[in-house]
């Protein structure tokens, strides 16, 4: 079982192509290189109905993630096979307001145990990251880009499950470890 948590690395992502049954198929992942920070934290509520002095009954709902990548520089393929930007016959990249939204897997690993943790977002979208930027001083000090992430649930038919996240454990399957990054791993699926 793990103990921490550090050293983010190995950020991907692949576009996803959602069908109409909410069933999900990914393109091959591509890499985020300068990966600086991700956060992200459960969304839903918890609902407790009291009964006989007691918490009789106590659900909650898993609505996902929200939170925030942040990256040395958003590269040129994020941009535009994922927030709609286009390139004109100038080899200039321009956003199109009109663009739809595409959702997109993340995978990423953290450091700190014997077996790097390697982890997935089955079903994410993004906003585009603030534009900054500052005068050089007498010391350079990068600035980097944020995007705001959201992860939703997205159906698996292969264990008929609706499902928001993956991760390894120290015990998972060399070969699905070793491919983590070259293609999405789909719950439940024969190798």
């Amino acid at each position: 079982m793990g103990k921490i948590k550090y050293g983010l690395s190995n950020v991907y992502y692949a576009v996803a192509t959602i069908a109409a049954d909410n069933t999900v198929t990914y393109d091959t992942p591509v890499r985020i290189p300068g990966a600086v920070n991700l956060s992200m934290e459960p969304q839903g509520e918890r609902s407790v109905f009291r009964a006989d002095n007691i918490d009789y009954f106590v659900s909650a709902s898993n609505n996902g993630y929200e939170g925030d990548l942040e990256v040395a520089r958003v590269p040129d393929s994020f941009e535009t096979d994922v927030l709609g930007a286009i390139e004109d016959n100038k080899k200039v990249l321009v956003e199109d307001v009109n663009a739809p939204t595409v959702h997109f897997a993340l995978l990423f690993q953290f450091e700190g145990d014997v077996k790097a943790t390697r982890h997935v977002f089955y079903n994410c979208t993004a906003t585009r990251s603030n534009v900054e930027g500052e005068t050089k001083g007498e010391t350079i000090e990068p600035k980097t880009d944020t995007l705001s992430l959201a992860a939703a649930p997205v159906h698996f038919a292969s264990i008929d499950k609706d499902v928001c996240k993956g991760r390894t454990k120290d015990d998972t399957d060399a070969t699905t470890y070793e491919s983590w990054f070259t293609a999405v791993y789909t719950p439940g699926a024969s190798s």
